[in-house]
């Protein structure tokens, strides 16, 4: 039988003493405090009262929901089973299978047996803290801030707590050894004919496209014969990918585009549909059996082996992604136009990746003697013009120079 709850000065705030206390002015008893909610009668315990003060000054202010009891443990068994997403787009069974290993890996070894309602934001970061300083990637570290926080807001929407504490996380910098390997790393136009020589004649032609459009792996398996136009304007719509096994939708709306197709890719590609077309829906680039690619396989039997044997180990399909936005670059696009071409979100993290990647040094600066100068009789040397009518004309060139 609880003991019994014994007022205090403050109404509505009770002591709660153990049965072999004193009951001084000065014990280490509980406080409680006491409240109704739809019809029933809760109570909650503190350890001091200034903690009991602030917990009722919220429940006067109207917030009356009993704090949810429930472990970390329990409430993450059950949502994680009955978790559907957060928007229409609704939630794939992978990423269920990685929200649930990156949770029981990272975040119940240290939170199962809590109260869902003990978890607070320094806990959340403390964890964060430990992982890096771990080695933990920043790619482990972000799936973990995704899975926490679709956990954790459910828990808000459900009742079970007031707040998200993963809500504003940042997640620790990297150690400056793996900031240097995740830069854009491109292939020259040497090392891409090299690469694409020491691949299986059978090969070259998917990776070809790979550099040609951009696409990440995952979109390039994707391709089918209904996503390819090959007439007067030849393009390829990207529209679905190939996760892990599983075809699904486009992680968001910038990925959706259309890419432009050169002319020989194009006729490339024709002879290919000419060659091995079944249905709209089959795969564009399947095996020599014939069978949907593996990006694990072509990655270990077909890419590392050949870029192993030309002293380039360090190429990804990725690197072609990256080797893609270097030719755009070169010939001549701006970053509004690589964004759209490569799918990002965001030009300005477009710039960011690929900056490095742009060309050096500032260049001559002799052009702008013809646009720029103190000197009338320059500007109008060679011109019949007098010379404020030529010192006018300068907002021309100058406009020129801006497009």
């Amino acid at each position: 039988m609880a003991a019994k709850l014994i007022k205090t000065n403050t109404p509505g705030i009770y002591r709660r003493h153990s049965r072999d206390c004193a009951r001084g002015p000065r014990c280490d008893c509980a406080y409680v405090i006491v409240w109704r909610h739809r019809g029933k009668q809760h109570t909650s315990t503190f350890r001091t009262l200034a903690e009991a003060r602030e917990a009722k000054g919220q429940k006067d202010a109207g917030d009356r929901r009993p704090v949810s009891r429930v472990s970390v443990q329990d409430y993450f068994e059950a949502w994680i089973e009955s978790y559907s997403g957060r928007t229409a787009r609704g939630f794939a069974e992978k990423s269920r299978t990685l929200y649930r290993r990156s949770i029981e890996l990272y975040a119940l070894r240290e939170w199962a047996t809590w109260r869902l309602s003990e978890v607070e934001p320094a806990d959340v970061r403390g964890v964060f803290a430990r992982l890096r300083a771990s080695g933990t990637s920043t790619s482990e570290l972000r799936q973990l801030r995704a899975a926490l926080s679709a956990m954790f807001a459910t828990a808000v929407e459900d009742g079970r707590r007031r707040d998200n504490p993963v809500s504003g996380l940042r997640i620790p910098s990297a150690p400056k050894s793996e900031t240097e390997v995740e830069i854009a790393k491109a292939l020259t136009r040497q090392e891409l004919a090299l690469v694409l020589a020491a691949l299986p004649e059978e090969w070259r032609l998917f990776f070809e496209f790979l550099a040609h459009t951009g696409l990440r792996i995952s979109e390039a398996i994707g391709v089918t014969w209904a996503h390819l136009d090959l007439g007067k304007k030849p393009r390829v719509r990207v529209r679905e990918q190939v996760y892990e096994g599983e075809r699904q939708a486009l992680k968001s709306r910038s990925s959706r585009r259309d890419i432009p197709l050169a002319p020989v890719m194009a006729e490339r590609l024709r002879a290919v549909r000419r060659d091995r077309y079944r249905n709209e829906l089959s795969p564009v680039f399947v095996t020599v059996a014939g069978t949907e690619l593996s990006r694990a396989n072509v990655a270990s039997r077909i890419l590392k082996p050949a870029a192993s044997g030309i002293g380039l180990e360090w190429v990804s399909f990725h690197t072609f992604r990256h080797t893609c936005a270097s030719l755009l670059f070169a010939a001549g696009k701006n970053v509004k136009q690589v964004q759209e071409w490569l799918g990002h979100a965001d030009p300005a993290f477009t710039l960011r990746t690929y900056v490095h990647l742009l060309d050096e040094g500032l260049g001559e600066a002799d052009f702008l003697d013809d646009v720029i100068t103190s000197d009338p009789v320059r500007v109008n040397d060679g011109s019949t013009e007098p010379p404020q009518l030529a010192a006018n004309a300068l907002s021309e060139p100058v406009l020129e120079i801006a497009r």
